[in-house]
């Protein structure tokens, strides 16, 4: 039986990540988790789930398989670190940095020799003229975040996007005026928040609210209860909700649908930071009303470091009259170059452009997007939920905390609320775990103040990737009794 038949059966639910790995009103009698479908699939194959049969199995039922040839996959011994000059690299990193595409080199190729070639007729003419390249991607995009086409923008960066869209989406008053985010949010979203206010002439300590654990803290699960409780108590004070899709420390998913409707009945904006979201969970911010998001593209939209990110705001807005910072890329296509002064403001997502884009950085963006083309994000979270499922039974397996046990392994990451992420924490030090598994070719990343987090991405990791670095822990670890 093939991988998506076996997930489809095992686990109908697997359809929308927003919706399924977090739908409360689903009961638990109907929910398969990954470990009982993992059992099942040894069980009918008669196969060892830690064996590496078991991985093989699964490596040649994934319908996907072949996604990963579309990917160049790095040689480790060129990493700092690693011991060796034949390590086959471990890339468990695309939660930082998404793999390069084949397909890159030639989409910016192609761009380059249009330049060269037709110079300034390259703004209107040839691969992804310079005029319309931003709008070349945003198609792609939209079909990632459940948008329509109109509602998606391609520029900047994504910190830069999230202040131009704050500028419009927080608008205090004297008696609503407060914004809420994580409290362990990103620090550049924590940033962001603190100068926005204080632009605003008021004082951070006063309009900042945290949703969990204060800084410094355990982070653990986001509880939807604590948001309850919070927008019924302060729901009139605050002005915006601006909340990760997928918490980048933890791997969280939040559930934007739920969190969008409490907080928009109490007359709060909601928004969305989507950087660890977009790629990995399907989401329907149309239908779910969300009012803007915004997102980077190099880490599973694979675009490269520093790439041009992307923003969505609600059709509903479209008319919106709201301050805005603008520029001539806000300004209608077809009278831009009539040079008036005259502001005549695309509507929607496209009056927040302020600058031309660069066809270098789209490029790169298109290059991913042809991948995606591939496939289906309802494909990759089916995937997901047996790869990263993979992933955290073998980790129970050699590695659970029991009682007595000195060397284990907390999975922080919530089993029903998560993408492909899991965010890993040890009872020994930190550090010195990374600096092994680096010596042994693993890419993996440590958040401080003590977690590792590892993410076998669907679109090209495979089973053997999350069995080898199992492997690569049981040599650097000593293993509990399983």
């Amino acid at each position: 039986m093939k991988l998506e038949s076996i997930v489809k059966e095992q686990h109908p639910g697997a359809k929308h990540a927003g919706r399924s790995f977090n739908n409360q009103r689903r009961s638990k009698k109907t929910r398969r988790s990954p470990n009982e479908v993992l059992d099942s699939i040894a069980l009918e194959n008669n196969l060892d789930i830690t064996s590496e049969d078991f991985q093989k199995h699964l490596d040649a039922n994934d319908e996907i398989s072949h996604l990963r040839d579309e990917f160049h996959f790095p040689n480790a011994a060129t990493f700092p670190g690693v011991e060796g000059t034949d390590k086959e690299c471990i890339y468990l990193l695309g939660n930082s940095l998404g793999l390069q595409p084949k397909c890159t080199v030639d989409e910016v190729t192609k761009v380059l020799d249009n330049w060269k070639v037709n110079c300034n007729h390259s703004r209107f003419i040839g691969h992804l003229p310079a005029i319309l390249c931003d709008e070349m991607v945003t198609e792609g995009m939209s079909r990632l975040i459940g948008a329509h086409e109109d509602e998606v923008v391609a520029m900047n960066g994504l910190s830069v996007n999230l202040h131009l869209l704050l500028v419009s989406f927080y608008r205090p008053t004297e008696k609503r005026n407060k914004v809420l985010i994580e409290a362990k949010a990103f620090p550049s979203d924590h940033y962001i928040v603190q100068s926005q206010i204080k632009q605003r002439g008021l004082d951070p300590e006063k309009c900042m609210m945290f949703l969990g654990k204060p800084q410094g803290k355990d982070n653990s699960k986001l509880e939807m209860s604590e948001f309850v409780e919070t927008i019924e108590k302060f729901g009139d004070e605050i002005a915006l909700v601006l909340l990760s899709g997928v918490q980048y420390y933890t791997g969280q998913v939040l559930h934007m649908q739920k969190i969008t409707e409490i907080a928009q009945a109490k007359g709060c904006m909601v928004g969305f930071d989507l950087a660890h979201a977009i790629g990995n969970i399907e989401m329907n911010l149309h239908d779910w009303g969300v009012d803007f998001a915004a997102w980077c593209t190099y880490k599973y939209l694979n675009s490269g470091p520093g790439s041009m990110a992307g923003a969505f705001v609600h059709r509903k807005h479209n008319l919106n009259n709201f301050p805005k910072f603008s520029g001539w890329w806000s300004h209608n296509l077809d009278t831009r170059f009539e040079m008036s002064n005259v502001l005549d403001l695309s509507p929607g997502a496209n009056g927040y452009r302020v600058s031309n884009p660069p066809p270098l950085l789209a490029a790169c963006i298109n290059a991913s997007l042809k991948v995606f083309q591939k496939t289906t994000m309802a494909k990759l979270t089916k995937k997901s939920f047996l790869l990263t499922g993979y992933l955290e039974y073998l980790l129970h397996h050699y590695f659970k905390k029991t009682e007595g046990s000195k060397v284990y392994i907390d999975i922080i990451t919530p089993p029903v609320e998560r993408g492909c992420q899991l965010s890993l924490k040890f009872s020994l030090p930190v550090t010195e775990i990374y600096d092994k598994l680096v010596k042994h070719g693993v890419s993996c990343d440590i958040r401080e103040p003590d977690v590792i987090r590892v993410a076998p991405v669907p679109l090209y990791n495979n089973f053997r990737d999350v069995y080898r670095f199992v492997q690569v822990l049981c040599k650097v670890l000593p293993v509990t009794d399983a």
